[in-house]
């Protein structure tokens, strides 16, 4: 038997769960439980990984200037301040490694991404949970739960799964408020769904003690290639790469990523059919008498009566062939998260659920 044991907080992490996915033979299910693009990348990326599949056999780049510098025209940054991971969930397991360990806290909202906590007892640190206002991520309650062993403080913004959004004086005042000795992170994996959003850049020009992640893996339909990156100040960012493997991206990673940013027209579609569908969706679920608050992402949080209503559309939808998010485990046990899809998945979801409601009278 294995003697060695491994280090503490590791036994402490549950599995994270992906949202469900069609098996092979089920061609006509609709998956809706992964906040995936469903017009999948755009042709300019597909065309970038088509050019690069025969250099595959070559070591990628270390330091991705390209993609720094490509990002860094696209949103006006620096791209000596930018880092870039096999996600983003990758730099927020950098920033968790490289800033809290044990005896150090991490704050996390009660209904934020999964990965907050796995990272910081990855690293060995306490993760914090502290409560939200009707799903909203709460300034007061993050900063009551400061002390001096708070090292990060991680927040979405827009929020997932709650599909919420704080506006950005509440962030700034949050920023302004906490410890010197942490990190405030700005996680903006859903920033591009909101129209003119910087995801917190402006802030971190100002302030050492904010740092902001984003994604290709959502707005950008590249979620399997495994490309995210973080902006911070030059200090942060040296500290980050540090840690970071030499070659964490591949080859067609970066360049489909590099071409991505090129097709703004790509994106401004992806972005107005995602709003004209999700308003669509939450209005007529709404009619059904499924509420959601508003939401700023590609999903909707769809609330039932409980947990048990909740459980049983899930199985119902599955059973449809429509695959939705069960998010018990982020303490929402009656609610399900739904992807906006096209408009044909959209109009199937919302049959479907007319469907359950008018099955349990």
């Amino acid at each position: 038997m294995l003697k060695v044991e491994p280090k503490q907080g590791i036994l402490d992490i549950a599995l994270y769960e992906a949202g469900s996915a069609p098996k092979a033979e089920e061609r006509t299910v609709i998956k809706l439980s992964s906040n995936e693009n469903p017009y999948g990348p755009s042709t300019k990326s597909i065309d970038a990984i088509t050019r690069h599949a025969a250099e595959v056999h070559l070591y990628p780049s270390t330091n991705h200037l390209d993609l720094r510098q490509a990002i860094a025209t696209r949103f006006g940054l620096n791209d000596k301040n930018i880092i870039c991971g096999v996600g983003s969930d990758e730099i927020i397991s950098f920033l968790c490694y490289a800033f809290a360990g044990p005896g150090d806290e991490v704050i996390h909202t009660e209904h934020g991404f999964a990965m907050y906590k796995i990272s910081a007892l990855a690293a060995g640190a306490k993760p914090v949970k502290v409560r939200e206002n009707n799903r909203y991520t709460d300034v007061d309650a993050i900063l009551e739960a400061c002390n001096n062993r708070t090292r990060l403080i991680f927040i979405a913004n827009p929020n997932n799964p709650t599909s919420t959004m704080i506006d950005a004086h509440k962030v700034q005042r949050l920023a302004d408020n906490i410890p010197e000795t942490c990190i405030l992170v700005l996680d903006g994996a859903y920033a591009e769904y909101v129209p003119n959003f910087d995801g917190g850049a402006s802030l971190i020009h100002e302030r050492e003690n904010v740092f902001m992640t984003r994604t290709f893996s959502k707005m950008y339909g590249l979620g399997g290639l495994r490309i995210g990156w973080g902006y911070g100040s030059k200090h942060v960012i040296d500290i980050l790469n540090r840690i970071r493997g030499p070659f964490n991206l591949s080859t067609l990673a970066l360049a489909a990523a590099n071409s991505a940013l090129t097709d703004v027209d790509y994106v401004d579609k992806s972005r107005n059919e995602n709003t004209r569908l999700r308003e669509w969706l939450s209005n007529s679920l709404s009619n059904l008498g499924i509420e959601s608050d508003k939401s700023y992402a590609n999903f909707i949080l769809a609330r039932f009566k409980g947990s048990e209503e909740a459980s049983a559309c899930y199985k119902f939808l599955s059973n449809e062939g429509v695959l939705v998010r069960q998010v018990a485990n982020y303490n929402l046990p009656n609610c399900l998260r739904i992807t906006i899809g096209d408009e044909v998945a959209c109009k199937r979801v919302y049959e479907s659920i007319r469907s359950f409601l008018e099955s349990v009278g």
